[in-house]
């Protein structure tokens, strides 16, 4: 099977892309795109889905390369309406799926743990869960988006530029780092050692999912906003 990254083009045939790294299959609910294409090559499947293949495919590599970094003419050829409502999807994806999931199975750790590591191991979830929705849910959808959405019609607010993003970012990689040890190193080993495991998996995939995801803000939602910008009068 070819590499990955010999695979990042539109004449692809899609199943094989996604073979290469499983990570992207998470792209394709968020772009709204459903399985069963058959040997459909990408630009075909985006086709069909309405969706940019360029914008497709550079999420792919953002997925792929850890040290990709667009530059401002491959970004200028690209139609980036799609990324708003993919970025919207993300968001659902995390707060109605992934962190139900987690919660879930990290309520029952707790409760086993007992009094000694239990509120502990709680505390870093809530504030973890807390930094997450303060940044995703009360600053990009209800700040951000809007102010993108507006000016897509042609409408410019005053009181805020794109460039205040960056300044607004996270950091929860703190937090999680201390979750992990918590789970890894410092509970008995009897409690509850196989879900440990897998809440362990789903903690190391979300963090992967987040930093994907703020790398795409970072790299793509930001300098599209500020083309945005500059095109008002």
């Amino acid at each position: 099977m070819a590499k990955k990254k010999d695979l990042l083009f539109k004449e692809a045939k899609l199943a094989e892309l996604i073979a290469g790294d499983r990570r992207l299959l998470q792209l394709l609910p968020r772009l709204g795109i459903g399985l069963g294409f058959g040997d459909r090559s990408v630009e075909e499947v985006c086709r069909m889905n309405n969706v940019s293949a360029d914008l497709f495919l550079i999420l792919c590599e953002i997925y792929t390369n850890n040290d990709y970094k667009p530059d401002s003419n491959e970004l200028k050829r690209i139609d980036m309406s799609g990324l708003l409502p993919y970025l919207k999807a993300s968001h659902q994806y995390y707060l109605e799926e992934r962190f139900p999931h987690l919660e879930e199975h990290l309520q029952r750790i707790i409760k086993a743990c007992g009094p000694k590591y239990g509120p502990m191991l709680s505390n870093f979830y809530d504030e973890y869960k807390r930094e997450v929705m303060r940044h995703i849910k009360y600053y990009e959808e209800e700040v951000v988006f809007p102010y993108i959405e507006a000016l897509l019609k042609g409408q410019r607010n005053e009181s805020y530029r794109i460039d205040e993003f960056e300044h607004n970012h996270t950091n929860i990689q703190d937090v999680l780092d201390d979750m992990m040890n918590i789970l890894l190193k410092y509970l008995p080993g009897d409690i509850l050692p196989k879900e440990r495991v897998e809440i362990s998996l789903d903690i190391m995939e979300l963090s992967d999912d987040l930093h994907r995801h703020s790398v795409i803000e970072d790299h793509l939602l930001i300098p599209y906003v500020e083309s945005l910008e500059n095109a008002l009068p």
